[in-house]
């Protein structure tokens, strides 16, 4: 007894330490994972407190089911909007992006290190995966609000580049085990990996939501549902030869974008398990890792690590984003925002469980280049996103909501809101009939909804509603206020309606006009322009000024803002390519038409030159 409780006792310490010391990450910045891997080394053999870990099989065990979590997770707060926004580009990095990181970093550490090509190539797939949780915790608490198709093109990549390099580091090992297969097994491996762990994932994800439909257990039953599923999904897929990582992705992806009983509750509860699992997964590496072993591969790995931050990770994105509409300043905070984290240091044990003569010095790098990755690009992620001018400023101030969903198949929410200062509803706005409240609370007092008028700052209001008027009712009690010059420089100077023609609007501010366009109203050009994707702040040049999405909903845009003096915005690489292929196709034109025009001239020379010969 004594010694297992020894043994809660220093376990539940570490937690309390880490959960303790993440108020000072939030205060500085600090990367939060970078504190749980700093407790884990303190607290290990090489630090204070003498901890002797060494149980590489443990910790791959206990890794790996909290990757199965963190994933879950990851996939049932990702909304498939997310997807219809970036998933070609995200998809493109987590495949081909991969692939290069890989390559790029296993020929560095081919030469460097002086390791064989399989194990090089480890290297390199060990630290070729994202860190999704370190990116938006960091996003989040330096108040960086980015353009939905970058912040999406990072959420969707980080989701699934883990069960890429995961596969490409099982098969590097099998090589450096047992010899390099032929292309078209490795390629059959991987198809059959990717084919089996979205088919079986997506079957484990209905099975999942109408398991729990169904059966209608009590609420608090539900997270054990949702956990025991989602851990039965990864261990099976693994075993039937699919990838696991890629099915409990795809589970968690279903789960969370269909209706699914309880699934408020279930979101606050895989938060919650996520946090758990990443503190225990970074502190268990930290306990793991030997700094006294690390002075032998110290320069190599330091310039490994500078070499994943300033050229294979860049050089992969440039390369993927080729072919995509984003903006060279985009490119390159993507680049930049690909921070290492736990899946790296847990890909790096598998040489070591494959008994591989150098597998300790590949988790010994992989743990280096992860702690170079939070410390340098870490702390300034914040500091890239001003510099590259990439802060998109908020469309309405904050919104303070909860909301409580009804038992049963009600298609209704109750939600409460704290009614902000400057919000509508405080200065008197009218509320629609569908916003009105159903119970209102002011200074702790149950006042009836009829006596409330108007409204009060600090007021809790209860109100029915359907979850697709949620945002509009956002707008009424949350806070807003009058665009500053900032605003306007991302929303424009003026607002038009996108029912406007481009002929309409070209007559009345004198604009150049294109004939083929007169006709278009503002929406459908801007729908064009951009594949009918559009998102807030896509712009287009219209002679001296830009027309700019300013709102949209769910149906489209709503609003058109107008620049008149346009700020320097970075055309993306394809269209500055578009642009260049147009002038060179303009010169040629022009060349062969001054051509045909010298011809015409001789001719007439030679015509006149014979007439007066015959005369």
């Amino acid at each position: 007894m004594d010694a297992v409780s020894y043994i809660i006792l220093i376990g539940s310490t570490l937690l309390i330490v880490s959960i303790l010391t993440s108020y000072l990450a939030l205060r500085i910045g600090t990367p939060l994972l970078l504190i749980f891997l700093g407790i884990g080394l303190l607290a290990g053999e090489d630090g204070i407190g003498k901890i002797s870990f060494n149980d590489p099989q443990t910790a791959f065990l206990i890794g790996s089911m909290a990757l199965a979590v963190i994933l879950f997770e990851s996939g049932f707060d990702t909304k498939l909007s997310s997807y219809k926004a970036a998933a070609w580009p995200a998809m493109t990095l987590a495949t081909v992006g991969v692939a290069i990181t890989t390559g790029v970093i296993g020929l560095a550490a081919h030469h460097l290190m002086d390791l064989p090509w399989a194990e090089a190539l480890l290297v390199g797939a060990a630290v070729s995966s994202t860190d999704a949780a370190a990116v938006f915790f960091l996003l989040r608490v330096g108040g960086i609000t980015l353009r939905d198709r970058v912040r999406s093109t990072l959420e969707i990549e980080s989701g699934t580049n883990d069960p890429v390099a995961i596969m490409l580091t099982i098969i590097l090992v099998e090589a450096a085990t047992h010899g390099w297969a032929s292309p078209w097994a490795v390629a059959a491996e991987l198809s059959r990996a990717v084919v089996f762990g979205t088919a079986l994932g997506l079957l484990g994800g209905w099975l999942l939501v109408t398991f729990i439909n169904k059966a209608n257990f009590e609420t608090g039953l539900n997270p054990v549902v949702t956990l025991t599923f989602a851990l039965f999904i990864f261990a099976s897929t693994n075993m039937l030869g699919g990838s696991g990582y890629l099915a409990v992705y795809a589970a968690g992806l279903y789960a969370g974008n269909v209706k699914l009983r309880g699934a408020l509750e279930l979101r606050r509860f895989h938060a919650g398990l996520t946090w758990l699992s990443q503190i225990v997964m970074f502190v268990m590496l930290g306990l793991l890792a030997t700094p006294h072993d690390f002075g032998i591969i110290a320069l190599p790995a330091l310039a490994i690590a500078f070499l994943l931050i300033l050229v294979a990770r860049p050089l992969a994105v440039w390369v993927c984003l080729l072919p995509y509409r984003f903006s060279a300043n985009e490119t390159s905070f993507i680049a930049w925002v690909g921070l290492r984290g736990a899946v790296s240091l847990l890909l790096a044990l598998v040489p070591v469980l494959g008994g591989l003569e150098n597998g300790q010095m590949v988790f010994n790098t992989a743990f280096i280049v992860v702690v170079v990755s939070l410390l340098l690009q870490g702390w300034t992620i914040g500091a890239m996103a001003r510099g590259l001018k990439l802060i998109v400023p908020p469309r309405r101030g904050p919104v303070e909501r909860v909301e409580l969903e009804l038992p049963g198949d009600a298609d209704q929410e109750l939600v409460t809101y704290t009614v902000h200062a400057k919000s509508p509803a405080a200065r008197g706005q009218r509320l629609p009939r569908w916003a009105r409240p159903s119970l209102v609370i002011r200074a702790g007092v149950v006042v009836p909804p009829h006596k409330v008028k108007p409204l009060q700052p600090g007021d809790h209001v209860y109100l029915f509603s359907a979850p697709n008027s949620l945002p509009l009712i956002d707008k009424l009690f949350g806070g807003s206020r009058a665009l500053d010059q900032d605003d306007r420089e991302f929303y424009g100077d003026l607002v038009l309606s996108p029912d406007a023609t481009v002929g309409q609007i070209a007559e009345m501010y004198g604009l150049p006009l294109s004939l083929g366009n007169a006709k278009l109203t503002l929406r459908d050009l801007l729908s064009n322009e951009f594949g009918g994707s559009c998102e807030l702040g896509d712009r287009v040049r219209m002679g001296g000024v830009e027309l700019i999405v300013r709102d949209m909903d769910d149906h489209g845009i709503t609003s058109v803002g107008m620049a008149l003096e346009p700020t320097n915005v970075t055309k993306p690489r394809t269209a500055l390519f578009i642009d260049l292929v147009k002038k060179l196709r303009g010169w040629r034109v022009r060349q062969s038409f001054q051509r045909w025009k010298r011809r015409e001239k001789r001719r007439d020379e030679r015509r006149a030159d014979s007439a007066i010969g015959s005369d």
